[in-house]
């Protein structure tokens, strides 16, 4: 590095570590995540679908959970493939551009889609719990559940919106809470529902999935409505498992959750679709099953947009028990569902993002927010977009409902087909979908295609059975597809003009791990975290103080991987972006001016401290330095800093944190275990006790102040299972809010 600057013309170094750097994820944590999403159905997919063909409803759904085992094995054989690039590449290689621009327009119809039902279902559920209230107060006060429902998924979108500009995301933790809580109201419903069909004196089934029994309306037929093919056995079948196919919507979360599943990869991917069919098969598919039995068919319309909360109310028991589980319902509704809303921005972020990698989409879109870095202008597209679905649709979940199914099949079968493609082009599947026939070296993958031909012959039943839906999801898919067209025909010209200039030129080294050997960095370097070229004070200090005689400076920056496209792997030439071109350029423009070499890195991950502490783990580094954060105090930084330290494998690498702020002094904070920093009144407490015990208990000579330390520790923590608990903590908050003037940890 230091001939970067002796030699005019000579291109700077750059080690691109090409394995993503996260912090892996048990199946538990993993299934939570994926069911956050899909079994967010069981709140909605009943009342759509018995609209749709009537009260044979809950078989079909029933159906669609068990069909949900094979679709599950598509997504495993597509995780199951190494494959460097996003979801476009992928299908561009194995199928074409055209479909591949199509494949991924669907996709990210998907994703919009999924947030206006989520928050129009838990606006509708809480809308109608108020009057519901309103009713039992004896209060004329009512809500129109529709406009109620559109203006708060508004406020819900909105509110996620911002969250996700700011880039804070929900985590694995809190999404196993929420399932957690769902799980709770689902083993409720599961003891109660039989219950309560045992003191029923009629309990009859809902009708057989026959022919006879579906009961289309002219409105879930579309442009088949008059024509022969509802009176064909088949074509019924496929349009009314059409209609119920939203209950497996969900599934493409489980290929963003991949790459975070801990070793044995494959295994635990394997148990993780497995807890997710079956919660699914037990919640959605029963729940809806159990709301046609129980639920009078005389009043069951009612509530076809809350289904769960008539379920509650049909229930057997006091009326006020009955509404206080009502209550809880709601609640489990507005946290699944509004998660739903998150998870929905995060795809289709994480989708639109990998486009972008992939060279479809120009680099106006990727280009980061000033104060956050977040891709906001992708973010504020999929927000409009949704806030647009949500106010056309004024709170219809039935319209969304229909509008989500097309955006959903049509997803699964385009994946599908590029899976299927990729069978006979490669032979590197880690896991195929079962039932294959051998002929010699020929392979015939029957279960693959098989469902994949299910997946398009009923996404070509709902596109003639949904009118709105189709025009919607067709104008949609057209608007991205012209979208993509022009964005890849100007990145194309932008490459061929070489538009660069004021850039640096970089020499990229590709290495799959980052240590001292590849970067030639000694140990106990200084690793500086950069991400905003035009916030780096927190550089030019350790440029200024840092002795090189001493100490190497490594400056690192992360490659902000997006969670929603977890399924692949970037390329090698999608690491390192025109951003971190410019990033980089105005790092060795600051280093000249020192006059001090750098050596330079690019750490993909989804998680920037985990990258950065595991960065500096192998580089064995003394010190990491960061700038402050504009979306978190300092504390909270060294907090999230510190906990990703913690979770690094033994033995973990101590080393210190310095926080540098342009307008106070830094703050150190050290990582791991470290002697305390005390303050100049508890070293004089300290060594009075140790006088007081030496000189008047007999101690004498024998008594050293780590003894009184070690005495004191093992009291506090004693203490703290004991009755005094709260008095030892209230102390504690007391000391924190009181410190000297000095700091120190």
């Amino acid at each position: 590095m230091a001939d970067t600057f002796d030699r005019p013309g000579a291109t700077t170094k750059v080690v691109v570590a090409t394995t993503v750097a996260l912090s892996f994820i048990s199946f538990w944590r993993g299934a939570s995540i994926v069911l956050s999403d899909l079994a967010s159905t069981m709140f909605y997919v009943g009342g759509i679908t018995e609209q749709a063909i009537g009260k044979s409803a809950p078989w079909f759904v029933l159906g669609v959970m068990f069909f949900g085992f094979a679709v599950r094995s598509i997504y495993m054989e597509s995780c199951g493939m190494f494959v460097r690039g996003g979801v476009y590449v992928v299908v561009r290689d194995s199928i074409g551009p055209r479909m591949a621009k199509l494949s991924v327009s669907a996709l990210v119809v998907d994703y919009i889609l999924t947030g206006p039902i989520s928050s129009v279902s838990a606006g509708q559920y809480l809308g109608r719990l108020l009057n519901e209230l309103s009713e039992f107060a004896h209060s004329s006060v009512r809500v129109n559940p529709n406009y109620f429902s559109a203006c708060f998924g508004v406020v819900v979108t909105i509110y996620f919106w911002w969250q996700n500009v700011k880039g804070i995301h929900e985590s694995s933790s809190k999404a196993l809470r929420i399932m957690q809580i769902t799980t709770v109201m689902v083993v409720i419903l599961l003891i109660w529902c039989p219950i309560t069909l045992l003191f029923q004196d009629n309990v009859h089934l809902p009708p057989a999935p026959t022919l006879k029994n579906l009961t289309f309306e002219p409105h879930s037929l579309g442009w088949l409505h008059g024509t022969v093919w509802p009176t064909i056995w088949a074509a019924a079948m496929l349009i009314a498992f059409g209609h119920s196919l939203l209950a497996m919507s969900g599934f493409e979360t489980l290929a963003q959750i991949y790459r975070e599943i801990a070793y044995p990869k494959m295994k635990n991917l394997k148990i993780t679709a497995n807890i997710v069919c079956v919660y699914a098969l037990m919640s959605t598919g029963l729940i809806s099953l159990f709301a046609v039995m129980i639920i009078p068919d005389a009043v069951r319309s009612n509530y076809y947009d809350n289904l769960i909360g008539g379920l509650a109310m049909s229930l057997a028991g006091p009326e006020i028990l009955k509404l206080c589980f009502h209550i809880f319902v709601v609640i489990v509704g507005a946290l699944i569902l509004s998660g739903a809303v998150n998870t929905s921005i995060i795809g289709a972020n994480g989708v639109l993002n990998r486009v972008a990698e992939d060279g479809v989409l120009v680099p106006w879109f990727r280009k980061p927010h000033k104060t956050y870095g977040t891709t906001s202008r992708i973010v504020a597209m999929i927000t409009i977009a949704q806030l647009a679905t949500i106010v056309f649709s004024r709170g219809d979940v039935y319209l969304l409902g229909e509008a989500y199914a097309f955006g959903v099949v049509w997803s699964f079968a385009l994946k599908g087909m590029g899976v299927l493609a990729l069978r006979f082009q490669r032979h590197d599947q880690e896991y195929k979908m079962p039932f294959n026939l051998h002929f010699g070296k020929l392979e015939i993958p029957i279960g693959l295609g098989v469902t994949t031909m299910a997946l398009f012959l009923v996404a070509i039943a709902n596109l003639f059975t949904k009118k709105i839906a189709t025009i919607y999801g067709v104008s949609f898919t057209i608007v991205l597809f012209i979208i993509f067209t022009l964005s890849e025909y100007l990145n194309a010209k932008r490459r061929q003009s070489k538009d660069v200039k004021g850039l640096e030129e970089f020499n990229l080294d590709h290495q799959p791990q980052i240590g001292t050997t590849s970067m030639h960095a000694r140990p106990g370097c200084v690793l500086v975290a950069v991400r905003d070229p035009y916030n780096m004070e927190h550089l030019r200090r350790v440029l200024e103080k840092t002795n090189l005689r001493r100490h190497d400076i490594v400056v690192a920056t992360v490659r902000p991987i997006s969670t929603g496209a977890g399924e692949y792997g970037l390329a090698e030439d999608q690491i390192f972006s025109s951003y971190e071109q410019e990033l980089f350029s105005r790092v060795v423009t600051l280093a000249e001016k020192e006059g001090k070499p750098v050596d330079l890195l690019v750490v993909p991950a989804t998680d920037p401290f985990v990258a950065m502490v595991q960065a500096a783990q192998n580089l064995k580094a003394s010190r990491l330095v960061t700038g402050v954060s504009h979306t978190m105090a300092s504390e909270e930084l060294a907090r999230r800093i510190g906990l990703a330290w913690e979770q690094l494998p033994e033995p973990r690498h101590p080393f210190s944190l310095e926080i540098i702020a342009q307008d106070r002094q830094s703050t150190y904070v050290n990582l791991g275990p470290h002697p305390p920093r005390l303050w100049p009144e508890d070293v004089d407490r300290l060594h009075e006790i140790w006088l007081r015990l030496t000189s008047r208990e007999g101690f004498g000579s024998n008594l050293h102040h780590r003894d009184v330390v070690g005495a004191a520790l093992r009291r506090l923590e004693s203490e703290l299972d004991s009755p005094r608990r709260d008095e030892l903590v209230d102390e504690l908050k007391n000391e924190m809010r009181n410190p000297p003037v000095d700091s120190g940890s």
